[in-house]
This record gives structure tokens, sequence and C-alpha cells, in this order.
């Protein structure tokens, strides 16, 4: 049994990568609080607003397929440590930028950085906890990144009424930069390497022949593709709704302040804490893998064609927190994707599919801001646009439509994987009959 200074060694370790991923979903999800102010600073339209949102995604998700490798063959505590220490210095520069393009470009920068933490987490929780942990661990790493949600709304927003959006943003970035010197000094990636006294015999680090073999495997499953499609539709569909118009929606739509209308945003976060830890933890007791997806994406559809219908303000915080809850169970794709290779192709599972689930981050708050400008009736308030009910309609039932996708490639996945597993007891059966 692994002793009590083991474990708090390890979560103590933890905690440090899980706060950095914290800031990565703060600065991924503030877009929406800043909407506003961003749209006042920099004269934006919606499709400029969506295009300012979706330049961290455009990188984070060019880069998590390399992230995969790089930490496989470099380990979690430099990478992670260098991460942050990018994005700090993307947030400083986005603080001060002047024109819409340099805080495009900054943006990016922090999306640069930003785009190792998670698999750099999930790499150490890999070499550090049993397999029976992992889905816990992942569930606990995404609600690290839901806790930076909640900072990313009510409080960032009161933040910016006091001090101003540049200095609320700069303050996140120097906090981040501390964060990455502690990890660079306190991580360490496997336990043998912190002296705690548990074995560990996988010291080397992957060849290049070997990172280009699991690449190759990872790439040339079907069932890659389909858990990379389930993160493509649902990440992109709550990244672009927590991250960027739900605040305008509800402020447009219900008549209510950014602050007020930042708190319903908010319940979605708190979905999104709470979440992965419950699903990883229901999945790591009941052996549910597959099944949680699929049931998750019924109810994830569900939450967004209500909004659909525009419902009382109590409804859609509701459906908001129903939508990002769904999430975690969603997210029990990387332990999907983690239990079908080799430990050491960790990190390059989680980076192939990340990547893709960050394409759809990208993608849909540009398409979203497009179709809010198609219904612009040419009013501003305060410097920034206001946008049409029948454009928010229009916009959640794109989001529905994804969904529904959703159930079906979850369901497909759960076929597959049913059947892979029903091959395998058939072939244990068949090898214990032969003895």
């Amino acid at each position: 049994m692994v002793s009590l200074s083991v474990r708090q060694r390890r979560a103590a370790l933890w905690s440090l990568l899980a706060a950095g991923f914290l800031f990565v979903n703060f600065h991924r999800t503030a877009t929406a609080v800043l909407a506003d102010s961003l749209a006042r600073t920099f004269d934006a339209t919606g499709s400029q607003l969506g295009l300012l949102h979706a330049s961290f995604f455009y990188i984070y998700a060019a880069l998590q397929l390399p992230a995969g490798l790089v930490v496989d063959r470099y380990g979690p505590r430099w990478v992670g440590a260098t991460g942050l220490a990018v994005l700090s210095a993307g947030v400083v520069w986005f603080a001060w930028s002047e024109t819409l393009l340099a805080a495009f470009l900054a943006r990016a920068v922090v999306g640069f950085g930003g785009s190792v933490l998670y698999i750099a987490t999930l790499r150490f929780c890999a070499n550090w906890f049993r397999p029976d942990e992992y889905a816990t661990m992942t569930g606990y790493t995404v609600a690290a990144a839901g806790a930076g949600g909640i900072l990313a709304t009510t409080p960032l927003a009161l933040a910016i009424d006091r001090v101003g959006w540049r200095f609320a943003i700069l303050a996140t970035g120097m906090i981040t930069a501390v964060v990455a010197v502690v990890v660079a000094t306190a991580v360490r990636d496997r336990p043998s390497r912190a002296d705690i006294g548990v074995d560990d015999t996988d010291h080397s680090p992957a060849t290049l022949a070997d990172i280009v073999a699991n690449t190759r495997t990872v790439l040339g499953e079907v069932e890659t593709w389909l858990m990379g499609l389930l993160l493509f539709l649902v990440l992109g569909v709550n990244f672009t709704v927590l991250g960027l118009w739900g605040v305008p929606f509800i402020a447009d739509t219900y008549g209510v302040t950014v602050a007020r209308a930042s708190t319903y945003v908010l319940l979605g976060n708190v979905g999104f804490v709470l979440g992965s830890p419950a699903f990883g933890a229901l999945s790591d007791r009941t052996g549910w893998r597959t099944e949680l997806v699929v049931a998750t994406t019924v109810v994830f559809s569900l939450s967004y064609g209500a909004l659909i219908l525009v419902p009382p303000l109590p409804v859609v915080g509701a459906a908001l927190f129903c939508a990002l809850l769904a999430n975690g169970g969603v997210a029990l794709v990387f332990t999907v994707g983690k239990e079908r290779h080799e430990p050491a192709v960790a990190g390059t599972v989680t980076g192939v599919i990340n990547s893709l689930g960050y394409v759809g981050a990208a993608i849909l708050p540009t398409v979203m801001g497009a179709v809010l400008d198609a219904y612009w009736t040419g009013e501003i308030i305060n410097g920034a646009r206001v946008y049409t009910v029948t454009g928010y309609r229009v916009a959640f039932g794109i989001a529905t439509g994804a969904a529904v996708v959703a159930v079906v490639a979850a369901f497909c996945l759960h076929r597959r994987e049913s059947r892979t597993a029903a091959g395998a007891t058939l072939a244990g059966t068949d090898d214990y009959s032969s003895d």
C-alpha cells in the first residue's frame, strides 16, 4: 500500500501542475466577460471577436500532438514550466495590446504556452497514480480547469469594474509566472526521481522511432477519430458558449448587466468543476467508460436544445450547468484512449484526440460570430454590438445540431469498444480452454 507521505507528495505536485492548467482555462474562457471591453477597445465586430477568441485555440489545437510527443520525450516538469512561462509572457503582451492584430497575436502566444499543460498534467498522473485512479485524476484535472473558468466569470467582471480589464489580466500573468517557477523547482516527472521510495522501472525516454511508431498506431485507429470528433463537438460548443457568447447572449436577450450575466455562466463552470471528478470516480468504481460517454452526450444535446427556446433565466443557468456537467462524462474518452495503448504512448494519444477537440474550439466561435453578425440590427450600446434573439436562436441551433452528431459518435465509439471487449473476453476463454 502506498504510504500517506507518498500520497501527500504526489497530490501536492499534481496540485502545482493543476494550478497552471487552471490559468490556462481562465484565459481561454475569459473573453466572454471581456467581450464588451474588447469590442469597445478595438472597435470589433462579432466575427472579429470570434476570431480573437479563437486565436488561442488555433495554435492550441495545432500543438496538441506535438505537445504529447514532447511530454512523452522530456517529461511533464520542464515542459509544463516552460509552457507556463510562455503563457505568462503572452498574457502581459495581451494586457498592453493597442491594436486588434497585436491582441490576436498575443492570445496566440497564450495558446502556445498553454497547449502543453493538460497533457503534461495527465502524463504526470499516468506516472504517479495507479491505472484504476487515472479516470478520477483526469476528472480532478478537468475540475481545476473549471475552477479557472469560475474565476473568469463574476470575479473577473468585478475586477474589471474595479481596475479595468488591462490591469485585471496583467495581474493573472504575474501570478502564472510565479506558478511556472514553482513547477520548475518542485515537480518531478516520476516517483523514483522524487526519492520517495516508489518502484518505477520505466526511466528511458521515447526514441524518435518510438514516437513515429506510436503516432502511426494512434492515428490509424477509427476509435481515435471518433474520440476526437466527440471532443471537437463538445469542447467546441462549450468553449464557444462559456468562453465567448454566453455572457453577451444573456446580457443582450434578458437585459441584465455583464456582471449579472456572468453569474449564470458561472453556473456552467460549477458544472464543469463537479462533472469530471464525479464521472471519473463513478467510472473507476463501476468500470463504465463509453456507457457514461453516451449518456452524457444525450444530456449535453438536451441542454443546448433548451437554449433555442430562450427560456427563463433560471432555466438558462440550469442548462449551462448540465451542459458542462456532461462535459465531465465526455472527458472519459481520455481514459478510453489511454487504456487502448501502452503507458509510454499516454502523451501521444492524449495529444491527438485533444488536438481534434480544440480545432472545434477554434472554428465554432467564428462561425457563431458570423451568424450573429448576420442578424445584427445595427444597434450599439456603450461601444458594443447588440445582437438579436433570432440570431442567438440560430447560433444555439447550430450548437444543438453539433450535440446530436456527438451523440451519434458516442454511440459508435461504444459499439466498437463493446465489440473489442467481447472479442478479448472470448479470446481469453479460448486460451483458458486450451490449457
